[in-house]
């Protein structure tokens, strides 16, 4: 289980030197205020995310097609035995390789990659190790599962209006007013950070770790997100 911190980090406050509208009914003015708030919290990296890849090359393109296709289709045939996995497959991609003198073609050289999700690291660690046996890794990198990402979006938003609200009624007993109103008010989210990717020495390790008895632990972290509350009040003075 992740513990999941929140803060509100209250911001800039800026007041407009705006000088007191023409009487209004009942002779209230209005003074206007640009305020922002910023809520933020923790989130954990839960979706694990793997890429696997074959590659080989031979004179005959038809026959490294067809040695390349072999040993994907084992791969995916495995993979369809693992539960909570989501794999779909990857690029694919063939190019000739030349000769460095007559620059004529002596070959081909083919890639296909197969990508794994989920957010059981456990299995999907024990997957990887079971296919590293025919394939290599390529990439590892760790990022906030869409459901996760929702759920927080949703919580940030609350805390972040709420935030500006405290912020909007503290200006006005600064400025000595009996209320205040929002004119305009913009929630944003500052974006979730890039997925955090395993360096090729660590992944390289993990892989190693993989391919041995017991499945290793793995530990992604979370990264920290937050949203912003912009907008203007206007406060009604006395």
């Amino acid at each position: 289980m992740f513990t999941v911190q929140r803060t509100a980090a209250l911001l800039t406050l800026s007041l407009g030197a705006f000088a007191s509208l023409p009487a209004l009914a009942e002779g209230v003015n209005y003074n206007q205020v640009s305020l922002r708030a910023e809520a933020s919290q923790e989130v954990p990296r839960d979706l694990m995310i793997v890429t696997l890849y074959t590659e080989a090359q031979n004179t005959d393109s038809a026959k490294l097609a067809a040695e390349i296709t072999t040993a994907m289709n084992k791969a995916i045939g495995q993979a369809k035995q693992a539960k909570d996995v989501t794999m779909r497959q990857g690029n694919r991609n063939s190019y000739p390789i030349y000769d460095n003198k007559t620059q004529k073609i002596t070959g081909w050289r083919e890639r296909a990659e197969l990508r794994l999700e989920s957010t059981d690291f456990a299995a999907l660690s024990k997957l990887t190790g079971e296919l590293m046996q025919t394939l290599k890794m390529g990439n590892m990198q760790f990022t906030v599962a869409n459901a996760t990402r929702k759920t927080s979006e949703d919580a940030l938003l609350k805390d972040a209006v709420n935030a500006f609200k405290a912020r909007a009624q503290l200006a006005t007993d600064a400025l000595g007013g009996k209320g205040y109103k929002i004119v305009n008010l913009n929630l944003n989210s500052n974006g979730y950070p890039q997925p955090y990717m395993r360096s090729a020495m660590m992944m390289k390790a993990a892989g190693a770790a993989m391919d041995s008895a017991p499945t290793p632990e793995v530990e992604a972290g979370t990264s920290e997100v937050s949203m912003s509350a912009d907008g203007v009040i206007e406060v009604q003075m006395q």
